[in-house]
């Protein structure tokens, strides 16, 4: 039997890298896209079954190339089964310190980068009758936090928009899963843009003591198999949803004072 076909956005570092080795060891055939080629070769040759991995460089930003980027990764393996957002750039700092051209960079990148692609790839999972969209947003797709402004207003609106599709779609054999990882230890904080844009270039405590990215890979696999609806995944940080949604006051009166950076 031909193996399935997962695609995965963001996939030289971090979570990426590690749910690219997670799915490669369990069967999958991978398509690897970031902008760096270089990087995603060295993901790739890290795989179980590198022999069944493509590469595919892609920069969300640049969102008039995708309808060819699609038909390239159709073409590898015949056919895409799950498309795994995970993609995007993150932000630490104050909304009084930031440009309105970092906000903007940061929903083109992280919003309407995402969601370009899925517009693109949408009718192939439609003319097959099925198809899954994973979508890595975070926990602050659930809540705002400090030093993260237009990087939670993108993840809500992420959420706002396959929320959507999974409702329009779902008589069409589509899924979607969304994925909300709280603190886990990649360089997402250091590749993070500042005010001005430039990266902040220093990690997170929270960040550092965060999950493994091995242990979060395992989370969206497990997730993604189950086609789960919406998946939380860390440690403690993880009940801040709930205590949102049943204790807003009290989460507003501890948010103000968390050592979120």
């Amino acid at each position: 039997m031909a193996k399935p076909v997962i695609w995965i956005t963001g996939a030289s570092s971090g979570i990426g890298e590690a749910a690219a080795k997670k799915f490669s060891k369990a069967g999958y055939a991978l398509i690897l896209s970031a902008r760096n080629e270089q990087k995603l070769n060295r993901v790739k040759q890290a795989c179980a079954f590198p022999d069944d991995c493509q590469i595919l460089t892609l920069d969300l930003a640049a969102s008039a190339d995708f309808a060819k980027k699609v038909a390239t990764a159709i073409s590898f393996f015949g056919h895409v089964d799950i498309l795994l957002h995970n993609g995007g750039i993150s932000q630490r700092s104050l909304i009084k310190d930031t440009l309105l051209e970092v906000d903007r960079r940061l929903m083109e990148v992280n919003y309407f980068g995402t969601v370009a692609l899925t517009k693109a790839i949408l009718p192939h999972f439609l003319a097959r009758k099925k198809g899954q969209f994973g979508v890595v947003t975070s926990l602050v797709g659930k809540f705002g936090s400090p030093y993260r402004s237009s990087y939670a207003g993108a993840k809500h609106a992420l959420h706002g928009f396959f929320d959507t599709l999974r409702a329009e779609h779902h008589q069409d054999g589509i899924a979607v899963t969304l994925i909300c990882p709280g603190f886990i230890r990649t360089q997402v904080s250091i590749n993070a843009v500042t005010g001005d844009g430039s990266p902040l270039g220093e990690m997170d405590q929270a960040q550092d003591q965060g999950m493994s990215p091995e242990a979060c890979a395992e989370g969206i696999f497990k997730a993604l198999i189950k086609k789960k609806e919406e998946v939380y995944i860390g440690g403690k940080e993880t009940l801040a949803v709930y205590l949102k949604r049943f204790l807003p006051g009290l989460f507003s009166r501890i948010l103000r004072t968390a050592k979120v950076r």
